[in-house]
Order: structure tokens, then C-alpha cells, then sequence
């Protein structure tokens, strides 16, 4: 049985891993600032992250086996965990996400990807990208259209990339970074509506923009990713670690099986080049490898077996 810190936890898989962690027989408490009430047999700390003496109020005493971050989004919220947890835990977990690999917010210069992308591959602690540049040095605009959301996607991603960097840096206790791949299932929890833009538009007959050649990316069902944060809680490893469940489907693939499932026929209009399309349709290599992850025990399911039920669910709840 160990102690465990979860910093956020209050939606999505983020709420399974909570469960599951209690339902091993841990000790859980989470961390938050009272959007929601943990599930019974939790513990709770109300503070902001972003307030160092406020968190170290509310800590007190307090120190635990494992902290599991669900919420660290830039470098200054890692450095002032990074502060506030040193001699307090043995093990610190971050999700993070694969974002940090995207080929069009890395660094100019940086090195090309081999496909499927292992952890190995990325320094987060290079030099920055800065804002409204793509690796070519074009306007985000002008490289891939919808400035803002090509600007909103930078700032994500080079925000996981510094947080991870500081937390690389020297780290004062074990650490990981768990690299997510995109998210998938729950219904209506899943938050991002990425799923059910498919659902919507091909239910109603409606064309799915996607690129000319789009390439696959990885997905992860939402209760496997709060296992594999379970067990990656228990294990000894450290360093980043690839989250992703078996097969790399395109957008194409998607819709296929979204069509299948809604018994319809789904409909493509490709955009032209450096326009945005629809969510999972990219237009550069864009897959992990999860061999590090598999390699030290952890099994992952296949993304055809558990994709149909994702989508059906998705269907109920947008019916």
C-alpha cells in the first residue's frame, strides 16, 4: 500500500486513476481547488498550484510515496512543484503528452523524426520555438493556417516540453513523464468533443475536411491510460515514457470506422495545402512508439478492438 498524491484528478481518466488507486488499496488524496469532490475513501487538499505558500500551507506535514500530476501545463507550475515536493515524495509522475513530438512546434533544426517517434528522440531541455514560427521558420499561418489554433497548439506543447526540461533538470526525486497519445472514449466525459465531431458530422451526412495525404497518429482508450498512470505509479523507471495503445490509424481510418458503426457513408473534402482540417488529420508523421513502455511490462490493447465501442458510446451520448 502507498501514499499517493494526485494533483488534479477531478475529470476524465484523471477521476478512473483516483478509483483505481484507491481500489488497489493505496491511500489517495487529491489535490485541487474544489472543482469537484473526490470519490468516497479519498483524501482532500484544497490550494492552487500556482500559489507555492498556499501549497505548502495546505501540504503541511505531508509527504507521500508517489505524487501523480495531472495538471502541470508550464515550466514556472513544474518549478514550484519541483521546490514544494523535494524531500516530500519518492516518486513523482507528469502527464504529460505527445504532443511535446509535433513536428510543426518543435524547434527549427530539429532532427526529423523516425516514425513511430521513440522517447529518445526529443530533448525537451533545447533551445525554445518562438511563437508564430514553424521548424521552416514560416508564419504558423502561412504553414498551416488558423493562426490562432496553430498558436494555441505551440503554446501547449512547448509548455509540456519546459515543464518536462525542469523536472529533467537535476530532479530532487525519481521522476516520470508520461507521454499521452490522444484520448479517446467516455461519452460525454471525454471534454474535447474530438470524437464527437466525427460522429456529428458524418451521422448528418456532412463532409470531414481532411488533408490530401494525411498521416496516422496514436490514440489511447481513457480507462487504459488511467491504468497504465496506475501502474506506472507502482513501477521503478524513470524518465519519459510513450503512452500509446497498438496501431496508428489515419483520419481516413477513423471514418471508417465511425461510418461502420452509424451504419452511414462518410464523406471527405480535402483542404487545400496549409488549411486546417478536421481534428486527427494531419499532415506530417505524427505516431509514437510505445516499445519502451511495453518492454517494462505494460500491455497495451489494440486501438481497432476498443475504437467501435468508443464511438458507439459516443453516439448514445450525442444522440
Amino acid at each position: 500500500m502507498k501514499r499517493i498524491l494526485v494533483i488534479g484528478g477531478s475529470r476524465y481518466f484523471g477521476k478512473s486513476l483516483v478509483t483505481r488507486l484507491r481500489d488497489a488499496g493505496n491511500t489517495v488524496t487529491v489535490l485541487n481547488r474544489g472543482s469537484s469532490t473526490p470519490p468516497p475513501g479519498v483524501g482532500r487538499l484544497l490550494a492552487d498550484r500556482d500559489d507555492e505558500a498556499g501549497l505548502r500551507t495546505a501540504l503541511g506535514g505531508r509527504d507521500f510515496d508517489v505524487v501523480v500530476d495531472q495538471v502541470c501545463y508550464t515550466p514556472l507550475q513544474a518549478a514550484v512543484a519541483r521546490r514544494v515536493f523535494a524531500g516530500r515524495t519518492g516518486r513523482y509522475v507528469m502527464t504529460s503528452t505527445m504532443e511535446v513530438y509535433d513536428p510543426a512546434t518543435l524547434p527549427a533544426g530539429s532532427a526529423p523524426h523516425t516514425v513511430p517517434v521513440a522517447e529518445e528522440s526529443l530533448d525537451p531541455t533545447g533551445p525554445p520555438l518562438p511563437p508564430g514560427e514553424s521548424p521552416g521558420g514560416a508564419s504558423l499561418a502561412a504553414a498551416h493556417g488558423q493562426a490562432h489554433g496553430r498558436a494555441h497548439a505551440h503554446a501547449y506543447a512547448e509548455g509540456k516540453r519546459r515543464a518536462e526540461a525542469v523536472f529533467l533538470r537535476e530532479p530532487p526525486f525519481p521522476y516520470v513523464s508520461v507521454r499521452s497519445a490522444h484520448v479517446l472514449g467516455g461519452g460525454r466525459a471525454e471534454f474535447t468533443g474530438r470524437l464527437a465531431h466525427y460522429v456529428e458530422r458524418i451521422g448528418a451526412g456532412t463532409p470531414v475536411d481532411v488533408h490530401e495525404a494525411p498521416y496516422g497518429t496514436s490514440f489511447i482508450h481513457h480507462l487504459e491510460m488511467a491504468e497504465f498512470l496506475r501502474w506506472t505509479a507502482g513501477q521503478a523507471f524513470t524518465g519519459p515514457v510513450n503512452a500509446a495503445s497498438h496501431g496508428a490509424p489515419d483520419v481516413l481510418d477513423l471514418c471508417a470506422t465511425v461510418a461502420q458503426q452509424l451504419g452511414r457513408r462518410a464523406r471527405h473534402r480535402v483542404v487545400e495545402a496549409g488549411a486546417e482540417a478536421s481534428p486527427f488529420s494531419f499532415d506530417r508523421a505524427y505516431a509514437m512508439d510505445n516499445g519502451r513502455a511495453a518492454a517494462l511490462g505494460f500491455t497495451f490493447g489494440r486501438v481497432a478492438d476498443w475504437l467501435p465501442g468508443a464511438v458507439a458510446e459516443t453516439a448514445r451520448a450525442t444522440a
